[in-house]
């Protein structure tokens, strides 16, 4: 599922794109544990949380996560917006919770299991 797709799923707004706009995900993960993420990840994930902190980026950057989803309406600050553009990941907001953007996103096609 491409990024365009996924924003029009749940209703995203895109905070920073960028160079992998063009990235087929395949799988999401939903979690506020970046224990569990990097335990659980696979490839060509999305990541959705509701943790709005740099160790998010930490993360993705760490385990090659392509973007990753804000949820019930969190906005990451300035620095995790300069340190997602700096490790070319993109960031996304929506108002949906966790649940229901995951539910979304299934419903749309998303079925591999990412974490």
């Amino acid at each position: 599922m491409k990024l365009k797709d996924i924003t029009r799923i749940i209703n995203g707004s895109v905070v920073c794109e960028g160079n992998c706009s063009d990235v087929e995900f395949i799988s999401a993960c939903g979690s506020d544990l970046m224990s569990d993420v990097m335990a659980f990840l696979k490839n060509e994930t999305l990541l959705l949380t509701g943790l709005i902190n740099p160790q998010v980026i930490r993360t993705a950057e760490m385990m090659d996560i392509k973007a990753v989803v804000f949820v019930r309406g969190k906005k990451p600050d300035s620095k995790m917006v300069e340190l997602a553009l700096e490790k070319d990941i993109i960031l996304v907001t929506t108002d949906y919770p966790m649940f229901v953007a995951c539910g979304k996103l299934y419903s749309a096609g998303m079925r591999e299991e990412g974490c």
